[in-house]
């Protein structure tokens, strides 16, 4: 049997799920698509789906990235009924456009294509972008964005929340600013956190890392935003930082403010060396080598 690595790249408004990873009970990002893989390919049960950056309930994206294995032969049921085998990228193109039909409206795949050799979805990436949105708009968001758009009641300074931030840049242990797991690295190489003022007055937090801990670029936001509007000196969120322990004074930024936008690779002759690099890395987080599911979901766990 042939198996093929397929990459998928997708987005969805998570205001009405339960957050990417599948769970009993709950309608989840993961669960839906693996779900529809399932019907479209006639499979006897789902198919796994890995992905880039596992985000929170609520929490949108635009730029996931996830990758599935599956049977070449599972691949012919997008044939159909014509007389001959259709191309592998005939056979994608169809399988987008069936995911489309079966899908809910609020997730998307936009491109299925072939993965690359030594592509993994998680480990493969260098770096995933995110991008929050803040309205300080004295009568509230725009009702048409206030689903990724939060609203707070007090002003913000561009040139505070920017200060602050720059503050935070480069590799550190963000303990204090994440959740503790058992068995998870909290150092993490914060590589871009800047603030920038649109044209219709909502301010966008662009902040670019390796991995994120759960719930680190909410975190972040809610220190940055009180130095913003002036409940705190710039040089309050590195302070946080310093002590590596969680501060009672940082309010975690509600989920539907962040997106997931873009997941970075290395060019694909360095796609296996980088998920090899990737996996050494998080498994030397565990009391022993080869500790890879548990202990190496929760050093990798995203937003």
């Amino acid at each position: 049997m042939i198996v093929v690595r397929l990459r998928l790249d997708l987005g969805y408004d998570g205001s009405d799920f339960s957050g990417w990873a599948r769970q009993p009970g709950l309608r989840t990002v993961q669960g839906e698509i693996e779900e529809a893989l399932g019907r479209i390919l006639r499979l006897g049960e789902p198919p796994m789906l890995t992905v880039a950056g596992r985000t929170d309930a609520g929490v949108h994206a635009r730029g996931q990235v996830a990758h599935v294995d599956v049977a070449d032969e599972a691949l012919a049921e997008l044939d159909g009924n014509r007389a001959g085998p259709l191309e592998t990228d005939e056979r994608l193109s169809a399988l987008v456009r069936r995911l489309g039909g079966v899908l809910p409206p609020d997730v998307r795949v936009f491109r299925v294509t072939v993965a690359p050799e030594g592509f993994d979805a998680r480990f493969s990436a260098m770096s995933r972008r995110y991008a929050y949105r803040v309205s300080d708009a004295v009568g509230g968001v725009d009702p048409l964005r206030r689903q990724e758009v939060v609203w707070h009641n007090r002003p913000l300074d561009v040139d505070a929340l920017n200060a602050a931030a720059a503050r935070l840049l480069g590799e550190h242990d963000f303990a204090a600013f994440c959740k503790k797991r058992e068995g998870a690295t909290t150092i993490r190489e914060l590589q871009r956190l800047d603030w920038v003022r649109g044209g219709d007055g909502v301010l966008v937090a662009t902040v670019v890392a390796d991995a994120f801990c759960h719930s680190m670029v909410r975190a972040l936001v809610g220190s940055l935003l009180a130095a913003g509007d002036g409940r705190r000196p710039v040089e309050w969120p590195a302070r946080v930082l310093a002590k590596a322990v969680r501060d009672s004074g940082v309010h975690v930024a509600p989920a539907h403010g962040l997106c997931l936008e873009e997941v970075s690779y290395p060019p694909e002759a360095e796609l296996a060396a980088r998920a090899k690099a990737t996996r050494r890395v998080r498994t030397r987080v565990g009391t022993q080598v080869g500790s890879s599911s548990a202990v190496g979901d929760a050093a990798l766990e995203d937003e």
